[in-house]
């Protein structure tokens, strides 16, 4: 059943999480273990965790001498070929010690966007969460163009909520909530709750951002946590260092409360989209 709200994600069967390219590469790197810390803790209360990680762009770039984000997309490509295999083997050993095995899972639009691929993608994912496995998502950077590809990780984070059709998802940014405008301009106001249909019409998300190592902004997780909710799964917006209290249903963030009424149930009809506002040639990482 989705969490209707906040203080229903610990009791939640399945929840997904997002957690962005800066939050988690470069000086943050250590942010791993305390990320990896409360998603252990909700996995030993028995709820399926799945992690959707960016990162492998920022992870691989030091690898490859470079100071900062590739422009072109060969190099993208390069960059997460090196720094996914490096992301996947941090997490895991920071998992270790609670006895956590992680699994890989990268994919593609076309992936969710096929028919076949997309009943493969959720049978495996279904069994690995079966096996109490911690699947951890990405886009498969290598392989997608930008003809093909879903444009930011928290739209994909979306798409794998409703796919597996979980409770909750909770999308990890660098503030603890979204604000009616940009936070750092005079009049911003934090915003606790967001009904499901709600007029948002006056409020000033940022536009897309795209830093030094990952891309994405207020207006990415604002559309993609609509996308989840009109698929009945409610959605946290709230800051990184805060997972720990998000999984444990505290009053922080945003919360986007789920359409009661969904269309159809996880995996069953077609994957509701939205458009990608990213410059062409960006991958997630």
């Amino acid at each position: 059943m989705s969490a209707a709200e906040r203080q229903d994600i610990p009791g939640s069967r399945r929840v997904v999480v997002k957690v962005g390219s800066s939050s988690i590469s470069g000086d943050n790197a250590p942010r791993i273990q305390a990320i990896v810390e409360a998603l252990a803790a909700a996995h030993a209360r028995g709820t399926e965790i799945v992690l959707v990680s960016s990162g492998a762009i920022a992870t691989g770039m030091p690898f490859l001498s470079l100071g900062e984000r590739p422009t072109d997309l060969a190099t993208q490509q390069a960059a997460a070929a090196v720094g996914q295999n490096v992301l996947i083997y941090r997490y895991q050993e920071a998992l270790r010690p609670f006895r956590v095995v992680a699994g890989q899972v990268l994919l593609t639009a076309g992936d969710l966007e096929n028919p076949m691929h997309r009943s493969n993608a959720r049978r495996a994912m279904e069994r690995l969460l079966g096996l109490r496995i911690l699947p951890i998502v990405n886009e498969n950077d290598t392989v997608a163009t930008h003809e093909i590809r879903f444009g930011d990780n928290d739209r994909l984070a979306a798409l794998v909520a409703q796919l597996i059709g979980a409770d909750a998802l909770v999308l990890l940014s660098d503030i603890e909530a979204l604000y009616t405008r940009p936070p750092d301009e005079p009049g911003a106001h934090p915003i606790h709750r967001i009904a499901y249909g709600e007029d948002l019409h006056g409020f000033e998300f940022g536009s897309v951002v795209v830093n030094s190592v990952g891309t994405g902004g207020a207006a990415t997780k604002v559309s993609a946590a609509r996308l989840a909710a009109a698929s009945g799964v409610g959605v946290l917006v709230t800051s990184a260092d805060l997972v720990d209290r998000a999984l444990a249903g505290d009053e922080i963030g945003t919360w986007f409360a789920p359409n009661p009424e969904p269309a159809s149930s996880a995996g069953t009809g077609p994957l509701r989209t939205i458009s990608s506002s990213l410059p062409a040639d960006k991958l997630t990482g």
